[in-house]
Parts: structure tokens; C-alpha cells; sequence
């Protein structure tokens, strides 16, 4: 096999990618064997495709079960996709060899169904009131988002299990193999070893991989020599790497038959593998060389589970983000990609056009950074790899050098932009005439369709609901975020814009696609998945609160048959409880939802009943509910009852309104009969002063009260609570209602110092809603300031105090 040619590369990384081009050059291979689904070798091509932007990632899922799926980013600067593009540059034929993506899925599909009975089972135990053992120790879900899927085809580690080793460094070296020896080299971690020694160097000697390939064997022979994966720490993960490794010796095999003379093979995979497939790297068993046949790997092969049909499965690209190309939740990824991404675009004055770049961004966001702090964390950077031994300045001393030099030592200033600057908001994007899944093929039809263009930088958008396009966007825009694809945000349109407008700020993430595809078990539009997907949500909630947002929300996303159901259930769910919390905080978006139906021209007839009927349960509830709570609970209700009184008025219905009237005439009876028993006084104080707004209580009736409530013989706490009820929001009335203020007057003034200092934060809170100018005219109003008002004149009892306050305060300042 001396025309095969193996390239063990870190998947993403640049250095890698540079050398390989270099060995492809001098090569010229006939055919370029990479890693990779070997069922999705007729996509690769389009990789090639003039309108095809990384980064991008091919998507692969079970057409009838889409949460179980796979998808595989190629950055601009990841090795196999530089090895396909020079592949079709240089007309050699490039194919994938690994494990048929079919397989994958029909493996996680498998472990899925084994999972649900397993939970089934634990479920039944419960109920038969058997013991359920420890779920700890279950395996990891399958393939969930990016962590399964990503590490099945990149990953070196892949399928990792939460059993560990009984020797740490054996796990270590399992699990981490690059950090194990980052670590006895002196470096912090892997990443930063790899880094210095692979990525960042400036030259392209292909030498390099052949002491890559001498590293992996080693690590590899010291697994197997010490038996680190024995049957307690994850025979499954062992047997699908060993599948893995095995179809690709025979893909390899196959693919180096019909080589002529002078014809070589070159094959591109992880590193980890390389012991595996090529001979020169074999691993020893007890002094044996191990030798892998035809024979040996089509027995290990006919083990593998039955693949799905080619009509279960769906492969298309989708654009990508650079975002998840970071190592979190991404077995194969980086730490930095756009760090990467620079070295793959600058071969000259790296280091200083980096800094340059870092420099820029902190300038964007306000700091002022000087030239000469550029020039003095490059010295710095500069001297740091040479005190290290660092062959080149790497990423680690240039991120020491920006927080010293450009951030002042503030390392919360660099956190302010590492995210922006390392991880950055490129989106690839895929040519328009590539197959998509059906929500996908959909999205664009509406976008299109709504000329609403997807685009990575946020965008706002006025939308008016009385166009034919308008209410189409909005429907588009809040079906996607029922389906969990937030493209818009809405933003609040002011108070002159009614319910006709909606103001929304979109930005696109390629995060999105998968999550439509994720959503595909809903069905095949957006307004089909959107619709069932709500109902699904709908049929599980309970809460009166909670259905009428989502009422609201199917009619916002022009959903009327889920509206409908929403109702249907919220009426359900209404007639037989009896709280009255939940039913008041039900009641205003209600009514609300009521006037909204006229803007989305759906008819409610049904919502006005039972706005009826929730409004006659609420009220007849309210006096009682209100006994025997505590602060935080009156506070809730506090605020219920005032939304609901708000919302009451706009529905000019007098039967509503009299059954409303009536409830806060018995919460308040209590207090005009003598009795103390009549419930929480912030309630209390907030029925009176709605009552009295609204002439339902005369002034005196209100001067009675307030004498009974704000009287030293009840208690400051009770007095303190009929305070807040009663004026918090309504404080301006103070500034007209002469009795209103000689009542609270005379209550302040009644307080000791102990509890005046406990009310102080109370009197702040109530207080806040004056502006300036309202606290200077109460002030006058108080102090008689003009001439406004005899009545008000200084307290000559309260200079004592005042002249004592003073020289505290001069103390105080010294």
C-alpha cells in the first residue's frame, strides 16, 4: 500500500490546513479520501459551488424522526474543506469514508426508543411503587443538537460516557489525549500545545504530520497496553469507534484497487485514527503487530444495527454560524475561530494586524486606545513567548498582552468584546437551487414572499396589520417564534400607534435552520408546525394566565383554530377553579384579547362570556381571598386588582361593572363597620381609593376610613400597609385633596422615630411616582409657598427637630 497516503489533521484547524495543501501539491493525488459520512460523498461537490460561503454544515436527519440528526460544519479554513476544493480544482475524484450517516441515525434512533421504554419502565415502577434506580449513571442522550452529532464525525473522543476510569490519567488519556501530552510539555492545556507546535507555526513542512501520526500511536498503544477501555468504562463507545475505524479500512481498500502506476491515494482523517488505518502506525498487542483484514473487518462489520432506507433520510446544506464552531457543546470545535480565521488569512504581520484588530474593537465601544498600546502589547506579547519558550507569539500571550496593554489590566474590559472578537457573527450561506427540508423550502417562499431578507446584523422593521403584507410578516415573524426561532423580537410601539402596528427587530442565525428542521415532526409548513406545535402546548397548560398568552399569541400568528381551542380550554379550566389570583390575572389580557380581535378581523364572541363569567368568580371571590395572606401575596393581588379595574373600564359593560363595584364595596365594609377582619389592608387601601376615584366612596365616608386606618390605636404596620395600598401610583391626588393630606399628615407625624426609619424605603417607593416639578409643588402645597394656601404654615414644634437633623448633617460632612 505504498500509493496511500494518510494526513492525520485536527479537524478546524489552520495549520493543518496549510500543510496538507502543501502534501496535496506535491502529491497530486487521483483521489482524496476524507472522513466523513460516506453516504453524503454526492453532496461534496457543492462545496465547490461558486455561491456556496462557509461556514456552512452539511445536515443529515431521519426524515421521520428529526430530533435525531446530524450536522457537519466546514469552516473556510477546516482541512477536508480545503482538501474538496483542491480535489475539484485539480479533477481528483473526493469521496467520504466513514460510516454511513444512515447508520448513525438508525444507532440514535435505536438508543431513543431504548430510552423512552427505559423511562417508560421507570414510570410503571413508580406508579407500582417500585424502587427506580440511580439515574446518574444512564448514558448520554443521542445525538441531541450539536454534542452527539458533531463528535460521530469529528470528534477524536466522540461518544464519551459518564463512567470514568479507575485510573485518572488512563481517562485522561481516553477522553483528552492532546492534553495529557500539552500538559508533560509544559503547556497550560492541549489546546495551547497544539496551538503553538500545529497552528500557529509559520512554516508548511509536511514532516509534521508524520510526528503527529508517532504522537497517536504512542497514546494509543498506552490506552491498549494499560487496558484503560475495559468493559466498565464503555464498551458501546469502543464498538462504534471500532465500526468506524473498520469501514474505513475497507472504503480505503476499495478505493486503491484501481490504482494505475504512478497513482497514489491520499486519505485525510483525524489524527487518533491514524494507528487504525494505516499499517506504518500499527498498535502491538502483547508484542504483535495487529493486522486488520478483509476478512476481520467484514466480520466486525456484519455487527452493525440495519441502516436507514434512503427515504427515512435527508441531506442538504444549511449556512452556519462561526459561533458554534466554539468548543463548547462542540466535541471538534475551537476555541477561537475567528482567531483561526485569521491565521488562515494572514501569512504576514499576524500578530501586529490581530492587535490592530482587538484595538478597533474596545475603540468601538468607547475606550480610547493609543497607538503606542498597540505597539507596546506587541513588545509584550513578543517578550512572553520568549520567557515561555514558545517557538512562535501564540494566542495565549497575545490575550495577556491586550488585558495588560489595551485593557489597562482590566480583564472585564476584554470580556466585553471576546466573544464579539473570538468567537465573531459570520454567517455562511449555501446556493439557492440546493434541495432544503420542507420547513426550510417554506421559510424562503415567505420570506420571498414577505420581502422580509435574512440578514446577521439586527434590523428594525415597522409592520402596519391593516396591509396585506404587513399582517403577513406578523404572521410569519410570530409562527417562527412559536416553533422557537426567534428571527424578530418585538419592541413596544408607543402609546399613539394602537394595535394596528408592531415594531420588530429581526436578526437572522444560522442557528435557525436546524431548529426548523428540529420542528419537523409537526409538520412540513410553517403554519402547519407552528399550529400543532401551539396546540401541543395548549392541551399541557393549566394555567388561566398562562392559556390566555397563548390565546394571544395564536392570534397574533394568525393560528384561529388554535385560538379557538385555546378558549375552548381556558373555559374548560375556568369553570372549575376557584382561584382568585389566577382568575384576576387571567382577566386582563382577556379583556384586552376581546377589544385585540377587532385589529385581526377573527371573531371572539365566546371570549366576551367569558370574560363574564371570570369576572363574576373573581369578584365574588375577592373579599374572601384576600384573609389571611401575606405581604408578598397582597402585592400580587394588588397589582391584579388594578389591571383588572383598568381593564373593566374599557369594556363599558355597566353589568360588569356593577358586580366589580359591589366586590370592592364588601372588601372595604369591613373597616366602615369597625371590623378588622376584612382582609389585607394593602388590598383594602387600593378598593377604597378606586372607590373613591370613582364616586363610589363620598368624602367623608374616605375621611372616616382614613381616620380608623392611619390611626395610631391600629398599629403602624396595618397603617403602613393601607398607605402603600392606597397611594402607591395615586400619589398626585395629594397635590389637590387638602383632607387626603391632612390625614396622611397627621399619620406621619404620629409615628415614632423607630418605626418612621423602618418606613422610610416605603415612603421612597410610594413617593417616586411624582417627577420633580409634581415633589416641588407638594412641598409648596405643604409649606404654603405664595401665599397658596393659609392653612399650611411652619411648625414651630418641629424646629427642635430640624436644628437637630442639621447638625447631624454637618457632622456628617464634616
Amino acid at each position: 500500500m505504498k500509493n496511500i497516503h494518510y494526513f492525520g489533521i485536527r479537524h478546524h484547524g489552520v495549520g493543518s490546513s496549510k500543510r496538507l495543501l502543501s502534501a496535496l501539491d506535491r502529491l497530486q493525488p487521483k483521489k482524496v479520501l476524507i472522513e466523513g459520512a460516506s453516504d453524503c460523498t454526492d453532496l461534496l461537490p457543492l462545496l465547490a459551488h461558486a455561491d456556496m460561503r462557509p461556514p456552512v454544515a452539511l445536515l443529515a436527519y431521519a426524515s421521520e424522526l428529526p430530533e435525531c440528526h446530524f450536522y457537519y460544519p466546514f469552516a473556510k479554513f477546516s482541512p477536508e474543506y480545503q482538501a474538496v476544493l483542491w480535489a475539484v480544482k485539480h479533477g481528483a475524484e473526493v469521496v467520504f469514508i466513514d460510516l454511513p450517516v444512515a447508520v448513525n441515525l438508525a444507532i440514535e434512533i435505536e438508543k431513543l426508543e431504548q430510552l423512552k421504554a427505559q423511562a417508560n419502565a421507570d414510570e410503571l415502577a413508580e406508579t407500582d411503587g417500585g424502587v427506580v434506580g440511580d439515574k446518574a449513571d444512564e448514558p448520554n442522550k443521542p445525538s441531541e443538537k450539536s454534542g452527539g452529532s458533531d463528535n460521530e464525525f469529528h470528534n477524536q473522543s466522540n461518544n464519551e460516557t459518564n463512567d470514568e476510569p479507575s485510573d485518572e490519567t488512563l481517562s485522561q488519556l481516553r477522553f483528552d489525549p492532546i492534553g495529557v501530552v500539552g500538559r508533560l510539555a509544559g503547556y497550560h492545556d492541549g489546546e495551547s500545545f497544539w496551538n503553538d507546535v500545529i497552528e500557529q507555526s509559520t512554516d508548511d513542512d509536511v514532516a509534521v504530520f508524520g510526528a503527529v501520526h508517532q504522537m497517536m500511536r504512542a497514546l494509543r498503544q498506552k490506552v491498549l497496553d494499560e487496558k484503560a477501555l475495559d468493559e466498565k468504562t464503555g464498551v458501546p463507545d469502543d464498538e462504534h469507534e471500532n465500526w468506524r475505524e473498520a469501514f474505513m479500512r475497507q472504503e480505503i481498500r476499495r478505493h486503491s484497487k484501481d490504482l494505475g502506476d504512478g497513482d497514489c491515494v491520499a486519505v485525510v482523517c483525524g489524527a487518533w485514527h491514524i494507528p487504525a488505518l494505516s499499517p506504518q502506525f500499527a498498535l502491538t498487542d502483547d508484542g504483535k503487530v495487529l493486522e486488520y483484514t478483509v476478512k476481520s473487518d467484514t466480520a466486525l462489520l456484519k455487527s452493525l444495527p440495519k441502516k436507514l432506507a434512503p427515504s427515512k433520510l435527508k441531506t442538504t446544506w444549511i449556512p452556519y454560524t462561526m459561533p458554534r464552531l466554539a468548543s463548547f457543546g462542540y466535541g471538534a470545535g475551537v476555541d477561537a475561530p475567528m482567531w483561526y480565521q485569521h491565521l488562515w488569512e494572514n501569512s504576514t504581520n499576524v500578530h501586529e494586524n490581530w492587535l490592530t484588530h482587538i484595538a478597533n474593537a474596545l475603540r468601538e465601544r468607547g475606550q480610547v486606545i493609543s497607538t503606542a498600546s498597540v505597539i507596546e502589547a506587541t513588545r509584550l506579547a513578543m517578550s512572553l513567548a520568549v520567557v515561555r519558550g514558545r517557538r512562535v507569539v501564540g494566542f495565549e500571550e497575545l490575550t495577556e498582552a491586550v488585558v495588560a496593554c489595551l485593557c489597562f489590566g482590566e480583564s472585564l474590559v476584554w470580556e466585553q468584546i471576546a466573544d464579539e472578537v473570538l468567537l465573531g457573527k459570520a454567517v455562511g450561506s449555501v446556493p439557492s437551487e440546493l434541495p432544503l427540508a420542507p420547513l426550510l423550502e417554506d421559510l424562503e417562499r415567505l420570506q420571498k414572499q414577505t420581502k422580509l431578507k435574512p440578514e446577521a446584523i439586527p434590523k428594525e422593521i415597522d409592520v402596519d396589520l391593516r396591509s396585506e403584507i404587513g399582517l403577513k410578516k406578523s404572521h410569519l415573524l410570530h409562527r417562527l417564534a412559536i416553533l422557537g426561532v426567534n428571527w424578530g423580537e418585538q419592541r413596544h410601539t408607543g402609546s399613539s400607534r394602537g394595535t394596528f402596528r408592531e415594531r420588530w427587530e429581526i436578526c437572522w442565525e444560522p442557528e435557525f435552520s436546524v431548529a426548523l428542521v428540529e420542528n419537523l415532526v409537526y409538520g412540513t409548513t410553517i403554519f402547519e408546525a407552528s399550529a400543532n406545535r401551539l396546540m401541543e402546548v395548549i392541551n399541557q397548560t393549566d394555567e388561566l394566565d398562562v392559556l390566555v398568552g397563548q390565546v394571544q399569541t395564536a392570534l397574533q400568528a394568525g393560528l384561529d383554530k388554535s385560538a379557538m381551542a385555546g378558549i375552548k380550554r381556558l373555559a374548560d379550566k375556568a369553570t372549575h377553579t376557584d382561584n382568585v389570583l389566577s382568575l384576576l390575572k387571567s382577566l386582563s389580557p382577556l379583556i384586552h384579547l376581546e377589544r385585540y380581535g377587532t385589529a385581526r378581523k377573527v371573531s371572539l364572541d365566546k371570549v366576551g362570556e367569558l370574560v363574564y363569567e371570570l369576572t363574576v368568580k373573581a369578584s365574588v371571590g375577592l373579599p374572601y381571598a384576600i384573609k389571611n395572606i401575606n405581604d408578598d401575596e397582597a402585592s400580587d393581588y394588588h397589582r391584579h386588582v388594578l389591571e383588572v379595574h383598568t381593564a373593566l373600564k374599557l369594556t363599558q359593560n355597566d353589568d360588569l361593572g356593577e358586580v366589580w363595584w359591589q366586590s370592592l364595596g364588601e372588601v372595604v365594609s369591613g373597616i366602615q363597620n369597625g371590623s378588622v377582619d376584612n382582609g389585607h389592608f394593602q388590598v383594602v387601601g387600593l378598593a377604597c381609593r378606586l372607590l373613591y376615584e370613582n364616586d363610589e366612596l363620598s368624602d367623608e365616608v374616605l375621611g372616616l376610613i382614613l381616620q380608623k386606618t392611619l390611626s395610631p390605636s391600629l398599629g403602624a404596620n396595618q397603617s403602613a400597609r393601607f398607605f402603600e395600598g392606597f397611594f402607591l401610583g395615586a400619589t398626585e391626588q395629594l397635590l389637590y385633596n387638602k383632607p387626603l393630606l391632612n390625614a396622611l399628615e397627621n399619620w406621619i407625624l404620629s409615628l415614632d422615630e423607630e418605626d418612621f426609619t423602618q418606613y422610610l424605603p416605603l415612603f421612597r417607593r410610594v413617593f417616586s411616582g411624582l417627577d420633580s416639578t409634581e415633589k416641588k409643588r407638594l412641598l409648596d402645597v405643604i409649606f404654603g409657598a405664595g401665599g397658596a394656601d393659609d392653612a399650611f404654615v411652619y411648625h414651630d414644634e418641629l424646629g427642635g427637630l430640624w436644628e437637630a437633623q442639621l447638625a447631624n448633617l454637618v457632622g456628617i460632612l464634616g
